[in-house]
């Protein structure tokens, strides 16, 4: 059984309980990340703490621990549950105020903090071997991409429509231009070997796993929008997030990308990205 964190304490997994008005329950308001754990140490941590800063910031929700605290609570629920390889999840709500009300709460109402462990194998993941296959589909989701919110019930629908239809994920386009995955940034290697990827604006998350593959890219870069077609007719394809690491990707919609397997570049690039993490991890 799992040690969690939840309001300044460390209890059982069934232990733990949360008020019925609280917002991130009634309202999906509230924002999230997760941290990878290779070797028992924190993956990218100064990313994905300066990122949850910015997602509180921009929804207004205040009284989160610093990043010393959210540093302290990872590395005590690493300890407590034996944590070799994973992930952490973190959750902030707007807290729980007395009643339902579309009306936040006051300024001073306490947030709601929670953290739990995953073990998961994330270097030796079979997907990454075979490669994942993706299909297209509508980018139906609110204009804020970029804050990383709770609000995932589409995005969790796609990726289940992805899997009844035969695929493992899915790719969300807007007029016919791919923003991004499921859970993930979408990448394509072009045949004149250029790595091209969504530029950072509202219609994508800012990936802290991009930001840190990119510098690793041998390849040119362009950072812009990248067609359903373009992404068909690429020479590899892979997508980038905290708990995938750089996963590639070797079918689009029906189209076969390379010979079928995962292209070189991107196995290559996922070799230097888990070197890199395990080299920077804390």
């Amino acid at each position: 059984m799992r040690t969690i964190y939840l309001n300044g304490n460390y209890t059982a997994e069934t232990e733990g309980k949360v008020s019925v008005f609280d917002r991130g329950f009634l309202f999906s308001d509230a924002v999230y990340e997760v941290v990878s754990v290779l070797d028992g140490k924190l993956v990218d941590f100064g990313g994905h703490v300066q990122r949850l800063a910015r997602s509180l910031g921009e929804i207004g929700i205040n009284g989160a621990p610093d990043a010393d605290g959210w540093l302290a609570i990872c590395r005590e629920l690493v300890a407590r549950n034996n944590l070799e390889e994973g992930m952490i999840y973190w959750q902030v709500t707007r807290g729980a105020p007395e009643d339902r009300d579309f009306v936040f709460p006051s300024a001073d109402t306490p947030p709601t903090v929670l953290a739990f462990t995953q073990s998961r194998a994330l270097v030796d993941n079979p997907l990454a071997q075979r490669g994942s296959r993706v299909i297209t589909m509508p980018d139906l989701r609110w204009g804020r991409a970029d804050i990383k919110t709770t609000q995932l019930l589409y995005a969790s629908m796609m990726k289940n429509e992805a899997i009844v239809r035969g695929a493992d994920d899915a790719w969300m386009e807007r007029n016919g231009w791919i923003t991004e995955g499921s859970a993930q940034n979408a990448h394509i290697i072009t045949h004149d070997g250029v790595l091209v990827t969504h530029p950072l604006n509202r219609d994508i998350l800012h990936g802290i796993t991009r930001a840190s593959v990119l510098p690793l890219v041998a390849q040119r870069i362009e950072e812009r929008p990248f067609s359903i077609r373009e992404a068909e007719q690429a020479a590899e394809a892979f997508v980038s997030s905290a708990s995938g690491f750089v996963m590639p990707v070797v079918k689009i919609n029906e189209q076969i990308i390379g010979n079928g397997q995962p292209g070189s570049a991107t196995v290559q690039l996922r070799r230097a990205y888990i070197d890199w993490a395990r080299q920077t991890a804390i």
